[in-house]
């Protein structure tokens, strides 16, 4: 089903299943590289029933954490950076309690809370997970991830643990639409409240959309734009799974040691004006 929440463009409600064999996924889903939800995937794992606000705030508390907010992606000084520290248990309350833009992000688990890996059960649903990196992601309720893509290019199996999410996702394919900025894996277009004057070919764009309830797993197929607003306080965990072609996983070593170590380097010393050529760069890839 079709439909334009965000004025001209048209989302498509990401395939839903409540199980799935490993042969099923791998024909429909991974090797097409398109998305779904996945209700039941994560329904054993002890992280389910076990990992409430109440948990992180008494097992966890005291552990100091880094918040952002939308100024992580702004020019200046700032960018890419944390906004400030704070304990767990703070920020918990915050989550549960408060609207504010306040997310954390890429918590790694492994290296953080170890033993809360053993509440983690690796699917067997594709090969290639990757046990090192298990990844944690908050947000207070109105919070908003802007548009970006995972810059290693890993597949992603998003599982929602607590509360509520909207996802839009957008195939690679998308990027001249979304006008992406060079040097980066990021868009700066709302798409909440599209402005076609300023960017006629999101009158082109096509994508999907979802809620994720509690224990959805979704699948993001490696280079897939995602846009995530918090419906509700809450929080999920990201497993990676290596793309099966070289060059894919090459792109992503790339990304991580090239673009984001010159789209730092360019913003310490020009700021405002590196922001001003990614922009230009990105209109006029959208123009051609």
């Amino acid at each position: 089903m079709l439909d334009k929440p965000t004025g001209a463009i048209e989302l498509r409600e990401i395939a839903r299943v409540a199980t799935i064999a490993p042969a099923a996924f791998q024909s429909r889903f991974l090797r097409r590289e398109q998305p779904v939800v996945i209700e039941d995937l994560a329904a054993q794992w002890p992280a389910r029933n076990k990992w409430s606000p109440q948990f992180f705030r008494d097992s966890y508390g005291d552990r100091p954490v880094k918040v952002y907010d939308a100024s992580f992606a702004e020019p200046g000084d700032n960018y890419l950076a944390s906004l400030r520290t704070v304990s767990l248990a703070e920020y918990i309350d915050r989550v549960v309690h408060s609207d504010a833009d306040l997310r954390m992000f890429l918590y790694d688990l492994v290296s953080e809370i170890p033993e809360l890996q053993e509440d983690i059960l690796i699917p067997d649903i594709a090969d290639g997970f990757s046990r090192r990196f298990i990844f944690m992601f908050f947000g207070c309720r109105g919070s908003l991830t802007p548009m970006h893509y995972d810059i290693d290019m890993s597949h992603v199996f998003h599982t929602q643990l607590h509360g509520r999410k909207r996802v839009m996702l957008f195939a690679p394919d998308q990027s001249r639409n979304l006008y992406r900025h060079p040097c980066t894996v990021r868009s700066y277009v709302d798409l909440d409240n599209p402005d076609l004057d300023r960017f006629p070919r999101l009158a082109e764009l096509r994508g999907w959309k979802t809620v994720l309830n509690p224990g959805d797993t979704l699948f993001i197929p490696s280079g897939y734009w995602h846009h995530v607003l918090y419906l509700d306080g809450g929080y999920a965990v990201s497993l990676r799974c290596r793309h099966e072609r070289i060059v894919r996983r090459a792109q992503g070593v790339a990304n991580v040691l090239a673009a984001t170590l010159v789209d730092w380097t360019m913003n310490r010393l020009f700021g405002e004006r590196w922001f001003r050529w990614k922009e230009n760069g990105a209109d006029r890839r959208a123009a051609r």
